[in-house]
């Protein structure tokens, strides 16, 4: 299974990779949590992150653990370190930002269907979550945490040059060639000039796959064949790939919600995207829901001396989206 991280042991310490989304590919944090745990008590850490972010529970997990580990962290950010990436960057002893690299934070947030109960819970929880965030970054930078928390409601890029000043980095080093695999437009405030440098590395890797080692994760590979200003996050064939393959969950997704809720059963969405259920399931399974339920009385069912107008609750189902599937 493809995963967002790689840990890989070295004399002396360990080479961590974060090169994509944090808790993506149903892989959590729990893998991460047990090989770092593996490492020994004096293992001197290089984490090396280009990620735009995710899971901010698995975030938080794992920035308590590099905070807990006794040898050195150093933290590179090999590009960008946004959102949950950022705050896992806090753990470091030492934060290296290349001159033409950002960093980004803004508050958490998350998604829930349930009742307005869980939704209220959901909301508490992410206020904790943004509380301890909040505490994290100001105490790195040594600003008021009051300072923090509008910067994080502004969702607020830095700069190397500027993470250095406010102090969440520590020390810049040369530009690198920066490339991601993932769509940084899709963040409200994200550098024009950033959006651009990517697209154009994209663009340049499209046109030079020669230069992509056959492990695109293997940034020591890249270093040693091409020197530290190529480094690259993934090749270009497989961030076209990943591109559609979120492109197309997306819509997934977004369809059995809107079947759920025009089954009138918005909280057996979760369960269906948790079994990565096909529409044709879902629309079964909502179906056999439905028939277990009492019958219900709609314009469908013709009245004494009136025509039914509209289509039954289960045609309506078992047609909608039927060509998406």
């Amino acid at each position: 299974m493809k995963s967002w991280y790689t840990i890989r042991a070295r004399e002396g310490g360990a080479e961590v990779l974060i090169y994509d989304e944090i808790g993506a590919y149903g892989v959590s944090a729990k893998g991460f949590l047990a090989e770092l745990g593996a490492l020994a008590d004096d293992a001197a850490i290089d984490l090396r992150l280009n990620s735009p972010g995710g899971s901010v529970f698995d975030a938080v997990a794992i920035h308590n653990a590099l905070g807990r580990h006794p040898g050195t962290v150093t933290v590179w950010i090999d590009g960008i370190a946004a959102s949950a990436a950022s705050y896992i960057a806090m753990a470091g002893d030492e934060i290296v930002m290349p001159e033409n690299a950002f960093l980004m934070i803004h508050d958490p947030s998350g998604l829930v269907m349930g009742t307005a109960a869980e939704m209220r819970e959901m909301a508490a929880t992410l206020d904790k979550i943004a509380a301890s965030m909040t505490r994290g970054y100001a105490a790195r930078s040594g600003k008021p945490e009051e300072e923090i928390a509008a910067l994080l409601a502004a969702e607020t890029w830095f700069s190397a040059a500027e993470a250095l000043e406010v102090g969440l980095a520590t020390q810049l080093s040369e530009p690198v060639r920066i490339a991601a695999s993932f769509d940084i437009a899709r963040f409200r405030n994200a550098p024009p000039e950033l959006v651009e440098a990517v697209e154009t590395a994209d663009q340049d890797s499209s046109q030079t796959g020669s230069d992509i080692v056959e492990d695109p994760n293997d940034v020591a590979a890249q270093v040693k064949t091409h020197g530290a200003d190529h480094v690259v996050a993934d090749g270009a064939a497989t961030a076209v790939a990943a591109g559609a393959i979120r492109a197309e969950a997306i819509a997934h997704a977004r369809a059995v919600v809107d079947l759920c809720r025009l089954a009138g059963q918005p909280q057996m969405a979760g369960r269906f995207l948790e079994e990565e259920a096909s529409l044709d399931a879902v629309r079964a399974a909502l179906l056999e829901a439905k028939a277990e339920a009492s019958p219900e009385i709609t314009a469908a069912h013709a009245q004494p001396g009136s025509v039914a107008t509209t289509q039954s609750w289960g045609d309506v189902i078992a047609r909608t989206f039927k060509t998406k599937g």
